[in-house]
């Protein structure tokens, strides 16, 4: 790092990698392929864009980003293998900036798994950097929890990696263990006392158990590190990762005490975290930071007499920053096409002709049935209409609810075919999702099932979440409909087709290994 960089933190994000790695998180190869454009677009410096030994999916998806990349460096994840290093290349070296990350664990709980004493770790490391090093230029190793290994070992390893070619140096915090003043701290101590530290970039990659991952990222920054690891929304295992929006927001707010900047278009950073959110189904919290729906909201008099006087009263950031459009355009049955695609592109989403018309005749029939249509209800129509699939078909259900034990009844097509069926249950979504199962007979397994409204009032859509897991695959579907019982069908449903598509392609869908808890 040149004398001019000295204040420039690199944005490496591991969305498609740790965030992928969440329970139920997982995403299919287009869903891969578009969130990669969208940080390569936003001015990610780094993609780590999976794990490619993993499966042979991962090792898709790696290669097809690496081959699509423009600017961002693509990044895959290795251990501390000369077989998993082989595979990592052959699937980033598609891209004109490769990066290998390879780690190990390195504290004394994560020595015990390998079975290796010190010095036999020791020579692993030596052994894989090196092999990483001789394949690519740009090589990143990691001593998994980093944070609970012991001093003199972890300095004695960092410059064994450095000494055989790493490039960069990341310094994880595996469990979310840290506080602020120590991540400052082992960084600042590991650049003064290894040699040659100070000609490789430091980098920190931080968990949430605590819900200390960004305040221990910026203060490794401030103790020297210059590249951040994140995930868009914070997504990852356990409790999270540190939340790219954060950081660099923080960045970005704080110059006064924080000189530094970043290469990210933060006017972007909405209509990712949306997107994030839509194919992980993992719903971001209201009162979340940057990108939750309470960010910019003021309910109080107080606040709203202040922001209507001047918006810094109660704002430290602007919505436009984030790629928040800052006054809104109402929508009802009387707007028009246009109307609705400068609505969703003030919400950060285009649309081609066939997929608004599509949104459009979704948006009329939702604005019959709806005295208010806000902005939520839009992007709501927006993810029904782009996570369809064709394999299972609603057409028709009714439902007859009450004291009496429910019925439901349904009409479906299946390849085209319709099929029907009628199911008590306890309850409309219990009779509901038997009359589906009889349609379609499988062996899947409900983990989850989640509603919440998008809007207030009655009339509200409610946006379904259901879970299901099958021989190992995890798939999850969403949808939403003023009727809950309607999107919860929807949403099954959905769930099913994204099952039916993966067993499509890959028959059985057993992971070669298991890549949980990995830095």
């Amino acid at each position: 790092m040149t004398s001019t960089d000295k204040n420039r933190v690199v944005i490496f994000d591991t969305t498609l990698r740790d965030g992928e790695q969440s329970p139920g998180a997982t995403m299919t190869h287009a869903e891969k392929l578009e969130i990669a454009e969208l940080l390569d677009d936003m001015g990610v410096d780094i993609i780590e864009a999976g794990f490619p030994i993993a499966s042979e999916g991962d090792f898709r998806a790696v290669a097809e980003i690496a081959r699509r990349s423009k600017t961002s460096v693509i990044c895959g994840l290795a251990r501390a293998q000369l077989p998993d290093i082989d595979r990592c290349w052959e699937a980033v070296k598609q891209s004109e900036r490769p990066r290998i990350h390879t780690f190990i664990g390195t504290s004394p709980l994560h020595r015990a798994i390998p079975n290796l004493d010190q010095d036999e770790m020791a020579e692993r490391i030596e052994q894989t950097v090196t092999h990483a090093r001789n394949l690519c230029d740009n090589v990143q190793w990691s001593p998994m929890d980093a944070t609970r290994t012991e001093w003199d070992y972890l300095c004695r390893v960092v410059e064994i990696a450095i000494k055989a070619g790493a490039t960069t140096i990341n310094i994880p915090d595996t469990v979310g263990y840290t506080a602020p003043v120590e991540s400052a701290d082992l960084i600042r101590r590991l650049i003064e006392t290894v040699p040659g530290a100070d000609e490789i970039v430091f980098a920190t990659h931080c968990h949430n158990d605590l819900g200390m991952a960004t305040a221990n990222a910026l203060a490794a920054v401030e103790g020297g590190a210059r590249q951040i690891e994140c995930t868009i929304n914070g997504l990852g295992e356990r409790a999270g990762n540190t939340a790219l929006e954060e950081v660099v927001m923080a960045l970005k707010v704080r110059t006064d005490i924080m000189p530094y900047h970043t290469g990210v278009d933060t006017r972007k950073i909405m209509q990712i975290s949306r997107r994030v959110a839509t194919v992980s189904g993992f719903a971001v919290q209201f009162n979340k930071a940057i990108v939750g729906k309470n960010a910019f909201a003021h309910e109080s008099g107080i606040h709203q007499d202040g922001m209507l006087k001047n918006a810094e009263t109660f704002e430290i950031m602007r919505p436009e920053d984030v790629g928040l459009a800052a006054s809104s355009l109402p929508l009802g049955k009387h707007s028009g096409r246009a109307a609705l695609r400068a609505k969703l592109k003030e919400l950060g989403t285009d649309v081609g002709d066939n997929q608004l018309k599509d949104i459009f005749v979704r948006f009329k029939d939702l604005a019959d049935r709806k005295k208010d249509v806000y902005d939520e209800d839009i992007l709501a129509l927006v993810t029904a209409t782009t996570e369809g699939s064709d394999a299972l078909q609603l057409v028709n259900l009714k439902v007859v609810c009450g004291t009496a034990p429910a019925e439901a009844s349904i009409e479906m097509e299946v390849d085209g075919k319709e099929h029907s069926a009628t199911c008590a249950g306890d309850g409309p979504v219990d009779a509901t999702f038997k009359a589906i199962r009889q349609v379609h007979p499988n062996k899947a397994k409900l983990q989850l099932y989640q509603v919440h409204a998008v809007t207030e009032g009655t009339d509200a859509q409610a946006t379904v979440s259901v879970r299901l897991e099958e021989d190992g695959m995890i798939s999850t579907g969403q949808s939403a409909d003023t009727d809950t019982v309607v999107a919860s069908a929807k949403a099954y449903i959905h769930a099913l087709n994204r099952l039916i598509v993966r067993r499509g392609k890959t028959g059985k869908d057993v992971k070669e290994i298991s890549y949980r808890d990995v830095t």
